[in-house]
């Protein structure tokens, strides 16, 4: 089965509602003109319900089928990243400092796709709840939809999402049952020393040696303490200290990320942080605080709703198209609360040889959007048939 014909003739209109919101990024929360733009779009459409606000600049919106049966969610994420672009692109950001590198406004467009398919055709029992979420780069979007509603509101009970994949093939798919991204927390270390003179340093307690140590040190967690048959990141990505060249500066912090799967890991990681905080700051007479800041949760597929999905995007793209257990990333996705609330699953969807996400020069290939929009009214269709079958 290729893409639907009825969406390969959407896409120049997904395409132009791709690139406009590009045009126009907004980044965590802070969606409201594209979620206005959305729900424009959505009302040309046709939708049956259409709600503002959820979760402060969410949308969701209902499409009903023919006949009793369940509701099956499809989540697009709409906010962008406070990166300057450069892709070059006609249709690069108007906003200095902000633009979409990592396929949001290309998600957005093919769940926008697969509604005019759905609302035009709704060929499916039950319904459709179409939610379009803010906030997925800062991890608090999803979180702040479900507790306004947006699960048991709209009494969702699957949900499902895609994602942009740079490096495999527009057309290609691939996803794994069980953990397929990790939880991501961050830490940040608070040095107070001493200042003074860079030509007296015996008159000072220079804060950098400790954080440079406290940097080193932190390494060996994954190194000594971690079994290495289980996955584990832990990253120091910032160092900040000092002003000029010849004054010790009193204070200097460092922060990172880590990545993990098991709470077990997770609370390993946290105690020797702080172990190794409270040794090094006894060890180079400074004050050191560790702040560890728990994010979001690992994303974990449901089995049966992964097979649903390999099953519709193997019919869509041929089987030697769709991996179907590729194993689990070190990326994390807010996607996970929903998984936690309902069962469902998270695809990716190939962008081609592109940068990658995150990078300046990304862009989300347009003709991968038929594919998209074509695989999530397809999953939407054979969850909800198969939903009614069963009840």
């Amino acid at each position: 089965m290729p893409v639907l014909n009825r969406i390969a003739a959407l896409s120049e209109d997904m395409a132009t509602w791709r690139r406009h919101i590009h045009r126009h990024p907004e980044t965590g929360i802070d969606c409201a003109g594209t979620a206005a733009y959305v729900a424009e779009r959505l009302r040309e459409i046709g939708v049956d319900q259409i709600h503002e606000g959820i979760g402060q600049t969410g949308v969701v919106a209902i499409i009903e089928g023919q006949g009793t049966g369940p509701t099956v969610g499809l989540r697009a994420d709409m906010d962008a990243l406070p990166i300057p672009e450069a892709t070059g692109a006609d249709w690069a950001s108007e906003r200095p400092g902000l633009m979409h590198a990592c396929g949001h406004d290309g998600h957005t467009a093919m769940l926008l796709g697969a509604a005019a398919y759905l609302a035009e055709t709704r060929n499916f029992p039950g319904r459709v709840a179409l939610v379009f979420q803010p906030g997925e780069e800062t991890g608090d979007g999803a979180a702040r939809m479900i507790a306004d509603g947006a699960i048991s509101r709209f009494g969702i009970d699957q949900i499902y999402a895609i994602h942009s994949a740079p490096g495999t093939p527009v057309g290609g798919f691939y996803t794994t049952p069980g953990p397929i991204m990790a939880a991501v927390d961050e830490f940040r270390v608070e040095i107070r020393g001493k200042g003074g003179h860079g030509a007296y340093p015996h008159h000072c307690i220079d804060p950098i040696p400790a954080a440079t140590a406290i940097a080193q040190a932190f390494q060996t967690i994954v190194s000594r303490n971690h079994d290495p048959l289980q996955d584990l990141v832990v990253s120091v990505t910032q160092i900040h200290a000092g002003t000029t060249h010849n004054v010790i500066p009193d204070s200097a912090w460092l922060g990172g990320t880590v990545r993990t799967f098991l709470p077990q890991v997770q609370d390993m990681v946290r105690t020797r942080m702080e172990a190794l905080v409270a040794g090094h700051a006894a060890a180079y007479g400074v004050e050191a605080v560790l702040d560890y800041a728990i994010g979001e949760p690992p994303t974990v597929n449901d089995e049966a709703s992964t097979a649903l999905a390999v099953e519709v995007a193997r019919d869509l793209a041929g089987p030697e198209a769709v991996s179907a257990d590729t194993g689990r990333e070190m990326g994390a996705e807010d996607f996970a609360y929903f998984l936690r609330e309902v069962p469902g699953a998270f695809v990716f969807i190939g962008n081609g040889d592109t940068p990658g996400l995150h990078h300046p020069a990304y862009d989300f290939d347009d003709a991968a959007a038929p594919w998209g929009a074509s695989f999530l009214a397809r999953v939407a269709e054979t969850a909800l048939r198969r939903g009614a079958e069963r009840a």
